[in-house]
């Protein structure tokens, strides 16, 4: 979504927002809950956060590139385990598909975390 989309309805009805740390996210739940990220990493619970940019995933089946994956948050936990997380108001088909494609490939399962 452009800048100028700003005052626009979009798809799903969200409404981008800036997080306290000033960057863009495509929601108001998203733009929370990394404000509640960065406390945490704060608070030595997380650390690593990536917020902007996120990794992307190139999910590949037998050496061919099937889709691509982007989280909305990837950070250590305090066993150091990595994890991923998607804020989802609605879990389209396109978004479960990728996600068990994800899990499949990667040997770890999306967290999500719902939009409230």
């Amino acid at each position: 979504m452009s800048w100028r989309n700003l005052g626009r309805r979009t798809k799903f009805g969200n409404t981008p927002m800036r997080c306290r740390l000033n960057q863009f996210h495509q929601s108001k739940a998203e733009a929370r809950h990394c404000d509640e990220l960065h406390i945490l990493q704060a608070a030595g619970e997380i650390s690593d956060l990536k917020a902007h940019p996120q990794p992307i995933y190139s999910l590949e089946v037998n050496g061919r590139k099937v889709t691509s994956y982007r989280g909305d948050f990837e950070y250590l936990d305090r066993d150091g385990t990595l994890v991923t997380e998607d804020v989802k108001g609605m879990k389209t088909e396109v978004y479960l598909l990728k996600a068990k494609l994800f899990a499949a490939l990667l040997g770890r399962e999306i967290r999500e975390v719902r939009a409230r």
